[in-house]
């Protein structure tokens, strides 16, 4: 299947690094970083997977929860872990899921067979606490994934969920940003927005960002 985004996220049961996982289950209320990884012990997944580990207080201070998906079983999951932790001076403190039938591959259509018939492309879903897919992001094999671009956005994504407004191109955590065209109301502007805006175009309008 397709997954678009305002999709919910497909519930599934599989093996993982921690044992049996449900995933709605343990996903809880927090939203969800869901990627998956070609294979165990490659060398481009082994950085990436010490970059999320490192990132976890910034996860944590979001609301997240990080999951990894491999297509090899949990036994070797274990041994990569201890791999990963020793090469980039980090302890992962998230589950890979053992995806050994491709089941939850498949769910998410994390396999590509132009790209490869076995082994899934580098995938990365976010998630929200409602279990809505909010953001999707496919990477071919060579190419590590950009996590600094996954927590920009996940900023963004929390920060319009919770006031009117949109992000412009770039923009990151304490930047202006941009009022949308729904909100024409003089009175409603005021209350929206007490910083006030500018106006480059009657289209164009910016606002300091509400939360800060």
């Amino acid at each position: 299947m397709t997954l678009r985004l305002g999709d919910t996220a497909p519930d599934f049961e599989q093996d993982s690094s921690i044992g049996k996982l449900k995933f709605h289950e343990w996903a809880g209320d927090s939203w969800v970083v869901l990627f998956s990884h070609p294979a165990d012990f490659t060398p481009v997944c082994t950085t990436e997977l010490g970059l999320t580990a490192k990132l976890k207080p910034e996860f944590d201070k979001r609301n997240v929860k990080a999951i990894a998906l491999s297509v090899d079983p949990a036994e070797k999951h274990a041994a990569w872990i201890s791999d990963i932790e020793q090469t980039q001076d980090t302890v992962v403190g998230f589950p890979i899921i053992a995806d050994e039938d491709r089941s939850v591959s498949s769910l998410y259509d994390m396999i590509h067979p132009n790209a490869s018939t076995t082994a899934t492309v580098r995938t990365l879903f976010v998630i929200d606490p409602a279990k809505k897919v909010r953001l999707s992001l496919t990477y071919p094999m060579s190419t590590g994934r950009n996590f600094d671009e996954v927590l920009r956005v996940i900023d963004a994504l929390q920060l319009t969920d919770g006031y009117t407004v949109a992000t412009p191109g770039n923009w990151k955590d304490g930047d202006d940003v941009i009022i949308p065209l729904t909100v024409q109301d003089p009175e409603v502007l005021k209350q929206k927005y007490p910083k006030g805006f500018t106006a480059a175009r009657p289209y164009l309008r910016v606002t300091p960002q509400p939360n800060k």
